[in-house]
């Protein structure tokens, strides 16, 4: 059986080889063959998912659109036995209405699962292989357990690999662990590493930068049994989760398809009751059904988060997924990322301390006053210059920019590389005389016990009990801040001199971080502001994640509660949502599955949860969250491709920008519900006056699609397309329980909007059909001039009124003339496309034909209009009683 990683990290290198039944010289042919066969290629697999076709399906086959193929098919049946009466026309409509609905919402809804695509691409296309004595280069997904590879600096590790020599090795897990400091690798065994594949001093993981540093290694793990392909495994099975806005729309579909087909059974009933032939009663009921159906509901949705999508997108940030606009604006919660999304992730110098004094990076002392910390931090590294510029380890990097140009010290001769045991490296430079200096950077522990002297300045000065004391205190302190301190020391070598790592003169202590990004800061705080709570789930140290934290205030009071990976490890699942319940916390050292179940406990507390994040290991988390943001520039292939939300410029205050549009798009789609439910009732009453007043069918059911497909779908989308509210982002997040389809807007719409559109509408249809001659009781052809326009009257007093209410929907309390026209350019757009359209349709010849309607004399139109300004005076009538009780009810809570 295959040994696991902490089991093979534990053996020597022999041990190791021997265990996978692998030699010094490699594999054979005939045993690469065999094992390839045995494991499979080294690869990340695909989960089999739902076939293209069956998600097709489900986009024709919901409750919602089932209701319109009833709708449909009674239409068609009551063309089968009543011809000529429009009923097919009817029913090529709706169907045409399932096929735009269908495909569009497939077309936004499908996506192809591209993350372990993705996995795929942190692989190397190449590797050098030993197999039977030989170096040959392969594809990555070649490889087998019991192969040996050579890694260098700038390799990615293709495969979970054992080292077997190293020489200098660092790596980079900021991927797989979040933790953005390089690690040493050496070969030797590691006793401690059982059960933490991620901690062995001698593993090497799939997907891991090698930062410096070359070695050989042994692989040990390949394709889905490696830890990145563990992860991956996460991400795919994490499974997709349905947005608040998916499942309020599906909420308010069902309730609006229930109750027009309740309506409709009802009115047949009333119907056949009071003796109305059965057909005329059967396409009575398909009119009550049409008319109350939103035909126009969920396309409108999708292209009002699209248009809210390209908005967010001039704010660099792009919407991978639709619904994920309004879950964002509805989030309670963000886990955030440190490394690379709080962060730069690039080291540089922040203080430090020379001279027996703290100082900032930035300082300059007089002219000598730390020039051995310089040097040291100038010629101690193991960097490549191609084209001029160093290359390698961030952390060298940062020491060598810090200390800018000083003359050279002589020529390199020879280095002391870095190991974990000593934890420390040096370097040798000599003279055209055979006299040098030996340079040497590691861990203050590791190297304040080599120091005999201290810099002063340029006096080397002996380093008594109290100077040491005062070091350490000075290292203590800096590493509670936060920062990554190192000792720096050197001492002058004479002529054949051996180099060796003693009777060292303290230069100084430096202390690296990995800083903020700009604007991180201002951008927390409007968090708080807006009523976010922001916690830290990193995989970084305690104390670099709090000093951090603290740095850019997601950490405010004295005492914030810092959970680590293995406290989250024993922690029971009540224990966990209790421990939510502080108001400050702090996650660290947590792995990519704990950071999951840190949002999932979060979900089950109420909270809708947003997960920024840009490595492998932020990848299942940012699926299983109600909204993953990933970072576009520094993010993994795969931690964009399972986030919800990519910011372009990586800038966490962008995620503040985003919010604010999400939750205007919340405001927005009730708007346009209340807009587009308003004209449901005008659609109804006239079916209601057809069967209990004995009077013609003032509306027809292609003129009711008319409104709802034709006249009402821009206005609506202009009012999606409303800006954020100056006052969104000072005000808490709405609660999850609040419905989109609310009673007040119902009663908004049904009860006072709608009774008034249907008040002029009625009221017109009468007025032409009493002005051509009709009186009560009789009941016109369908294709009668004076009844065609009288309908089209009827049409017209509904569009008219709709017209109005465009302009009264777009804040339910704010009066109309306080919104300006210049923040939404839409609105003008819509107003313009919905008289066009309503003119086409009263005045062409094509429009007279499909919706059986007739030219109006000018009289119609005096007669609608002022019915239409009736419903604006009262609607803002009502807005204003509404602020009065508002203002009086605050004026009494502050004298109480």
């Amino acid at each position: 059986m295959r040994p696991d990683g902490p089991s093979i990290a534990s053996q020597p290198p022999e041990a190791a080889l021997a265990a996978l039944r692998s030699q010094a010289t490699g594999l054979a042919p005939n045993e690469v063959l065999r094992r390839l066969q045995a494991f499979g290629p080294n690869r990340v697999e695909t989960l089999p998912g739902e076939p293209v076709w069956l998600t097709l399906l489900r986009e024709f086959t919901h409750f919602f659109a089932l209701v319109l193929w009833l709708a449909a098919g009674l239409a068609f049946a009551a063309e089968h036995f009543e011809p000529g009466q429009g009923m097919a026309e009817l029913g090529i409509a709706i169907i045409g209405v399932i096929v735009v609905n269908g495909l569009f919402s497939f077309w936004q809804a499908y996506r192809a699962e591209k993350a372990l695509e993705a996995l795929r691409l942190l692989l190397p296309q190449r590797v050098k292989v030993r197999r039977s004595g030989q170096i040959d280069e392969i594809d990555a997904a070649g490889l087998v357990p019991g192969d040996i590879v050579s890694l260098a600096e700038g390799d990615k590790v293709p495969a979970d690999c054992r080292a077997l020599e190293s020489w200098g090795v660092r790596i980079n897990l900021a991927a797989l662990t979040g933790e953005s400091l390089p690690k040493a690798r050496v070969a030797e065994a590691d006793p401690a590493a059982a059960g933490a594949p991620l901690a062995a001093r001698n593993l090497l993981l799939a997907g891991a930068l090698v930062v410096a540093g070359e070695c050989s290694a042994v692989v040990y793990a390949t394709g889905m049994h490696t830890e990145l392909g563990r992860i991956a495994h996460l991400t795919q099975t994490a499974g997709d989760t349905e947005s608040p806005l998916q499942a309020e729309i599906r909420r308010v579909s069902r309730l609006v398809a229930l109750l027009a087909l309740g309506l409709g059974l009802v009115f047949f009933a009333i119907g056949q009751a009071v003796g109305l032939p059965f057909w005329a009663n059967f396409m009575f009921a398909i009119g009550i059904i049409v008319a109350n159906v939103p035909e126009g509901l969920l396309p409108t949705v999708t292209l009002a988060l699209a248009l809210a999508t390209q908005r967010m997108a001039r704010r660099n940030a792009l919407v991978r997924h639709l619904p994920a606009v309004e879950t964002l604006g509805s989030a309670t919660t963000i886990l955030t990322d440190k490394t690379g999304t709080l962060t730069q992730n690039r080291m540089s110098v922040r203080e430090i301390f020379a001279g027996g004094r703290h100082r900032l990076a930035a300082e300059r002392w007089p002219a000598g006053g730390d020039f051995h910390l310089r040097a040291v931090a100038r010629f101690c590294h193991s960097l490549k210059f191609p084209a001029g510029q160093p290359a390698g380890d961030p952390m060298e990097i940062a020491l060598w920019q810090f200390a800018g140009s000083i003359p050279e010290p002589g020529e390199r001769h020879g280095e002391i590389a870095f190991d974990a045991e000593r934890r420390r490296m040096s370097v040798i430079t000599r003279h055209a005389d055979g006299s040098g200096q030996l340079w040497c950077k590691g861990a203050p522990e590791a190297v304040l016990p080599l120091c005999v002297q201290w810099m002063d300045g340029d006096t080397a000065r002996p380093l008594d009990d109290d100077t040491r004391a005062n070091v350490n205190r000075a290292h203590a302190d800096m590493a509670d801040r936060g920062l990554r301190v190192l000792a720096l020391a050197w001492r002058p070598l004479e002529e054949d001199e051996s180099a060796d790592e003693a009777q060292l003169a303290l230069a100084g202590l430096i202390g690296l971080e990995d800083p903020p990004r700009p604007d991180v800061h201002a951008a927390v705080e409007r968090c708080h502001e807006a009523g976010l709570r922001v916690s830290m789930v990193t995989g970084d140290h305690p104390r670099t994640a709090v000093a951090v934290a603290r740095e850019v205030s997601i950490v405010r009071g004295p005492t914030p509660l810092v959970i680590t990976g293995d406290a989250l490890r024993g922690m029971a699942p009540a224990a966990l949502q209790l421990a939510l319940d502080a108001p400050e916390i702090v996650f660290a050292r947590v792995t990519a599955e704990q950071k999951m179940r840190i949002v999932q406990a979060l979900q089950r507390k109420g909270e809708i949860v947003a997960v920024t994040g840009d490595g492998v290991n932020d990848a299942p988390a940012l699926k299983t969250a109600d909204i993953g943001i990933a970072m576009g520039l520094s993010g993994t292939d795969v931690a964009r491709e399972a986030a919800d939300i990519v910011l372009l410029d990586d800038h966490f205050a962008t995620i503040v920008n985003a919010i604010e549009e999400g939750r205007a798009v919340f405001g927005n789609i009730r708007k346009f519900l209340t807009y587009i439910l308003t004209s449901n009732i005008p659609e109804l009453v006239p079916y209601l006056a057809f069967v209990l007043c004995r009077i013609p069918l003032p509306l027809t059911v292609i003129q009711i699609l008319a409104v709802d497909l034709g006249t009402d779908m821009l206005p609506a989308l202009a009012l999606g397309a409303e800006p954020p509210h100056p006052d969104a982002m000072r005000s808490p997040p709405r609660p999850r329980g609040e419905r989109l389809l609310s009673w007040p807007v119902i009663a908004r719409a049904y009860l006072f909007l709608g009774p008034l559109e249907a008040l002029g509408a009625l009221a017109a249809f009468l007025f032409v059909m009493q002005a051509g001659g009709w009186m009560h009781g009789q009941m016109p052809a369908s294709d009668d001039p004076l009844y065609r326009q009288a309908t089209t009257a009827c049409l017209a007093a509904i569009v008219l009124a709709q017209m109005v209410n465009l302009f009264v929907c777009r804040h339910p309390r704010t009066p109309a003339w306080r919104l300006p026209l210049q923040g939404n350019p839409l609105l003008l757009a819509g107003l313009a496309a919905e008289a066009g359209l309503l003119l086409a349709i009263v005045y062409t010849g094509p429009g007279n034909r499909l919706f059986g309607t007739a030219p109006l004399p000018a009289d119609a139109w005096l007669f609608a209009l002022p019915f239409a300004l009736l419903l604006g005076v009262a609607e803002e009538a009502r807005k204003g009683v509404l602020r009065w009780a508002e203002r009086r009810s605050a004026g009494g809570s502050a004298r109480n």
